[in-house]
């Protein structure tokens, strides 16, 4: 059996400005290093953008990849995030087709997977889905039966997990007299 790419996800925030996201892309193109998936975005800070990547670090070593980014003038901080301690999502939109005895199937699919049928007509749909990306690919492996007319993922975006212990609670030395 074929060895799975080993993937990485970097969370880049830049400076919103004109031309980042070609810079970084270039620096992935020159370098050789394969981009499974990006997505940009302003963040709540109108002078910042996150770029997330998933990379391939097949192609190069993660660290010779965030060395090559902090040369860029516009990358404000690059943080990895683990699977394990991150948040990952994706959004799939696809046209499938949907003959009359197969329309109440994909109805079907898309509540069990918590997506929307989004558009339909005579002999297909369009459906929505997000998730966590192994979930859309599960879905769209699926759909694939019902022929797939065309299909559009966004992909990945993610955050780090929130803390989920208790803070701690400071006790009091009581004061001896």
């Amino acid at each position: 059996m074929p060895e799975q790419p080993q993937h990485h996800t970097l969370s880049v925030l830049v400076e919103n400005k004109a031309g980042v996201l070609a810079r970084v892309a270039n620096l992935f193109s020159r370098r050789g290093f394969n981009i499974y998936s990006l997505a940009v975005a302003p963040t709540d800070d109108e002078r910042f953008s996150r770029i997330t990547i998933v990379v391939d670090v097949e192609s190069a070593p993660l660290e010779q990849i965030t060395k090559q980014l902090f040369k860029l003038i516009n990358v404000v901080k690059i943080s990895e995030l683990h699977p394990d301690d991150s948040v990952e999502r994706e959004l799939m939109l696809a046209t499938v087709k949907a003959v009359a005895g197969a329309r109440s199937e994909i109805i079907e699919l898309m509540d069990v997977f918590g997506g929307k049928i989004i558009d339909v007509g005579h002999g297909e749909v369009t459906v929505m889905l997000a998730g966590a990306p192994d979930g859309i690919d599960a879905c769209e492996d699926l759909m694939r039966a019902y022929g797939i007319i065309e299909l559009q993922r966004t992909g990945r975006v993610a955050l780090p997990k929130l803390e989920r212990l208790a803070p701690r609670l400071r006790t009091v030395a009581a004061k001896s007299a």
